[in-house]
């Protein structure tokens, strides 16, 4: 049985597969089995798959019969994983050198906790690599072992499943698997985080995250399914539905939601003007249905946009994004004089 399990989903990444492949392949732990599952690939990703598996016993490819999706692909690497930990690799990104090493020191100094959060930097195509605005999260002093009560913090972090070592007998204790849709993170981070009991942290830069040109990523495209949100959050509060013991973090996960619903709608080319109106129809109704008596909104700004989408005012808000625009500009030129 190895030590960690890699699962890269891959879906039309010729151009940077081999890349991810040997960032895995090249770490100084070799205890480790890296499962690949061509979500049906119509470019030559399925190929280049299998010559490399001829290379390394330690790639196992799944070939799946239909394109399923990001999450789908992923729980099918999950069925066929067998290591003590599984890792989660985007395809068009990569694991810095020595990262499962590190994480296997962190492992045995922590006695195999339930996940272990590493960080992150953005890599760009002129060579930079800029790490995550989260850093100061993993530098923070604290107990090497702990759960979210005592780092509530840890709900800051973007919430994708790539950043992060599981224990694989925790996944099956909690029966985690991914939803298909956008979005597909979100039901899987927030219940892992909030019932784990032995969480551990590394401050360590462990993905580049790449940026890809325009059109490379799917969650910058304008289309009807960023509305997927909504489901996905309908499956983190069922979740909390189930675990009265863990009623005490709805107001904080329904913070983080009126958030996330912002950022998708505040980002430019999401959702298509034509459905802006229905989204903030659908937040209305959504947050309506789900807010906790005792939640209270952030203050300021940020504060007053999600207010305002919770409640669908649709106009209010887009006058109040445009002032703040034009207060930005004015600062910006006055800067510059």
């Amino acid at each position: 049985m190895p030590r960690f399990s890699v699962i890269v989903p891959v879906y039309q990444v010729q151009d940077y597969l081999a890349e991810c492949l040997d960032s895995v392949l090249s770490q100084s732990c070799a205890d480790f089995e890296l499962i690949a599952v061509d979500d049906r690939s119509p470019d030559g990703c399925g190929a280049l798959l299998d010559e490399y598996a001829t290379r390394d016993d330690r790639l196992r490819v799944l070939h799946l019969p239909a394109n399923v999706g990001l999450g789908r692909a992923r729980n099918a690497g999950l069925a066929a994983a067998t290591g003590d930990y599984v890792i989660f690799l985007d395809s068009d990104d990569t694991l810095t050198p020595g990262l499962l090493a590190a994480v296997e020191d962190r492992l045995g100094t922590c006695q195999d906790p339930d996940i272990l959060v590493y960080d992150y930097a953005r890599s760009y195509a002129d060579g930079r690599a800029v790490r995550s605005n989260s850093a100061p999260i993993f530098a923070r002093p604290g107990a090497d072992v702990f759960d979210l009560d005592q780092r509530p913090d840890l709900l800051d972090l973007l919430m994708v499943v790539w950043n992060k070592a599981y224990r694989r007998g925790y996944i099956e204790e909690q029966g985690l698997t991914f939803p298909a849709g956008y979005y597909e993170d979100t039901p899987w981070t927030f219940p892992a985080l909030l019932a784990a009991h032995r969480i551990t942290m590394l401050d360590l830069v462990g993905v580049h995250y790449r940026q890809r040109e325009e059109g490379g990523n799917i969650l910058a495209t304008a289309s009807r399914k960023h509305f997927d949100v909504f489901a996905q959050y309908d499956l983190v509060f069922a979740f909390l539905d189930r675990r009265p013991d863990l009623a005490r973090w709805r107001p904080v996960v329904y913070g983080r939601m009126v958030h996330h619903l912002n950022t998708v709608v505040s980002k430019p080319g999401r959702i298509p003007p034509g459905d802006r109106r229905e989204y903030f129809r659908r937040a209305a109704e959504h947050c309506g249905r789900l807010r906790p008596d005792d939640y209270r909104p952030d203050p300021g700004a940020g504060g007053l946009r999600t207010e305002l989408l919770s409640h669908g005012r649709y106009l209010t808000y887009q006058g109040v994004r445009a002032l703040a625009r034009g207060r930005h500009v004015v600062a910006k030129a006055a800067r510059r004089a």
